[in-house]
């Protein structure tokens, strides 16, 4: 039975869910599950309608005051994206009369008249359009600043994701908070017993360079296939493996067709998704995390890198700069995988260079913790309430 928030007579919040997925966490997903978690548990006296487009996992269910909404179908293309925001949404907020709708994965509901609070991750479709599938595409570039004009105010992960949204969509500036991203706490220095052990997993005792994330164009995992097989060639005879931990994305053909041509191949592990425990000790292993993506709207892998110990490689592209601070190598052009090779080079054969970039890394991975952006979206949240 469907309760209003006027029957109930305690506070209200609608969550859009649609990304807590069950071992299927990724950038968006981890997101909501890192902060909805703490806001849920901080706030026993108001109760939250979570929102999902599918079974979900009780793990989601953080307490008593977390209430689950199955609407199908399922959304996950423009067609299904459409019918559950513009119809099964605004159905449901309007008999739930929640006096906010919080969703992080940049999508609202135009039709809906509940105040809404969103977060935008990246506009990655307006700077790259070619790298994602055009139906896709065609939808965010028609429904996003029309998402970003109807919400009441928008979290973004980055300074620089805020600024594109003020020139992109000319969004006003005090309507959008930025909360950045936090950092799991299994992301940590571990022991040099277990990395031999996490090394002897994945690359029989080689030191390893790593890349986490999906594999998509837009991060460039094609030249830094080919930095690998040169940084191989330069120095001889392989001293390192290239480690690849993602699962299959968008346009993978092109990361095949250069992965067969190299001559190291045999020197580069695809891990396919590994879960956050996984991940966490992959990272600490590493020689170093190469992240040298075209676009970011933050790039959580590497804060987490850093947690770890582990040096960085970052492009001077997006948000990276301003996420790594000064505790990254950074290479220029992304394009040029010779200076992506040159990035990797200078990790292997200047310990002192890597020993400060880790600690480099540390202090800054300090400025991040889901706690500190579960705060900042808690405190946009009462203050949207308070205008009810």
């Amino acid at each position: 039975m469907i309760v209003s928030q006027a029957q109930a007579k305690r506070p209200l919040i609608a969550v859009n869910a649609r990304f807590l997925l069950h071992n299927k966490l990724e950038g968006i997903g981890r997101f909501t599950h890192e902060t909805l978690k703490i806001i849920t548990q901080a706030n026993p006296h108001i109760d939250f309608a979570f929102l999902f487009d599918r079974a979900y996992h009780p793990q989601f269910i953080y307490g008593k005051n977390v209430i689950p909404h199955v609407l199908y179908p399922p959304a996950r293309h423009p067609v299904l994206w459409y019918t559950w925001f513009e119809w099964r949404v605004p159905y449901l907020l309007k008999k739930l009369k929640p006096q906010l709708f919080f969703s992080p994965d940049g999508y609202c509901s135009l039709r809906s008249k509940t105040p809404t609070y969103m977060v935008v991750h990246d506009l990655a479709f307006e700077h790259l359009p070619q790298q994602v599938p055009p139906l896709v595409a065609k939808y965010y570039r028609y429904f996003s600043p029309k998402f970003a004009t109807h919400a009441q105010h928008i979290a973004t992960v980055s300074q620089f994701t805020k600024l594109d949204l003020v020139t992109k969509y000319q969004i006003p500036e005090q309507k959008i908070s930025v909360v950045g991203n936090g950092i799991n706490t299994l992301f940590k220095p571990i022991p040099k017993a277990q990395q031999q052990q996490i090394r002897l997993q994945y690359t029989n005792q080689k030191p390893y360079f790593l890349f986490v994330g999906a594999l998509h164009p837009r991060k460039n995992i094609g030249n830094i296939l080919l930095a690998f097989d040169a940084f191989c060639k330069q120095l001889g005879q392989a001293p390192a493996k290239l480690v690849i931990a993602g699962r299959q994305a968008w346009q993978t053909q092109d990361i095949t067709q250069i992965y067969q041509q190299l001559t190291y191949k045999d020197e580069v592990v695809f891990t396919g998704h590994l879960q956050t425990e996984q991940l966490a000790d992959i990272a600490a292993s590493a020689m170093a995390l190469v992240y040298t993506s075209f676009f970011e709207g933050f790039g959580v892998p590497i804060i987490e890198a850093m947690a770890c110990g582990t040096p960085v490689i970052i492009s001077s592209r997006s948000a990276m700069p301003e996420v790594a601070g000064n505790a990254a190598l950074i290479v220029q052009n992304p394009n040029d995988y010779n200076e992506i090779k040159q990035a990797m080079i200078q990790i292997f054969q200047q310990p002192n260079l890597a020993n400060h970039l880790t600690i480099l890394g540390f202090e800054n991975a300090k400025r991040y913790s889901w706690q500190k952006t579960a705060n900042l979206l808690w405190a946009d949240m009462e203050n949207l309430i308070n205008k009810t």
